[in-house]
């Protein structure tokens, strides 16, 4: 039997980690968001917002970053596999930010296909803003109604998480699996 891989997107400042860690502290297996590892290897690299500074760069190193996660969780030992933001998550900021992309976005996204969707709703009491998270609370809004279209376009239904504490957020994602 192929794993089932789960994916927990949402805007930015949503949860989506919190609720990725405390699942790994029950055993399951998570593989994480990627998106700050590639900002800190440009950065390494010295262009500080790669994002800002070479949008379609950083979305073709997300696209591929998590283009490896899905091959990476099919190839896990496990009934699942959460995966924190999923493919269509690149074409949704993308989309956000009017970012033109090739054809090879779109494919990638159709041709690989998960098998659950949860997605996190904004939720103003618990957004915060850091070094790679610049977004305003009011863009987190509109980033996340873009998660919805974009998922949905890919033939998803998302599941909406309540909001409530990180361990009834948890729970709820795995009672629905």
């Amino acid at each position: 039997m192929k794993n089932r891989k789960i994916v927990i997107t949402g805007g930015p400042g949503t949860g989506k980690s919190s609720i990725i860690h405390n699942l790994e502290d029950k055993g399951e297996k998570c593989l994480h968001e990627i998106s700050r590892q590639v900002t800190l290897e440009a950065q390494k690299e010295g262009i500080d917002q790669l994002f800002l500074e070479q949008p379609l760069l950083f979305s073709e190193k997300l696209l591929q970053g998590r283009l490896n996660q899905f091959k990476e969780a099919e190839q896990l030992k496990g009934n699942h596999i959460f995966i924190d933001r999923g493919l269509p998550d690149v074409v949704a900021y993308m989309d956000y930010f009017g970012t033109n992309y090739p054809e090879l976005f779109e494919d990638t996204c159709k041709q690989n296909q998960y098998d659950l969707i949860f997605i996190l709703p904004p939720w103003k009491e618990i957004y915060t803003s850091d070094n790679e998270r610049y977004e305003s609370y009011e863009e987190a809004l509109k980033i996340s109604s873009y998660l919805y279209s974009t998922y949905r376009r890919y033939g998803y239904t998302p599941i909406e998480v309540p909001k409530s504490s990180v361990e009834e957020r948890t729970n709820f994602i795995l009672d629905k699996i």
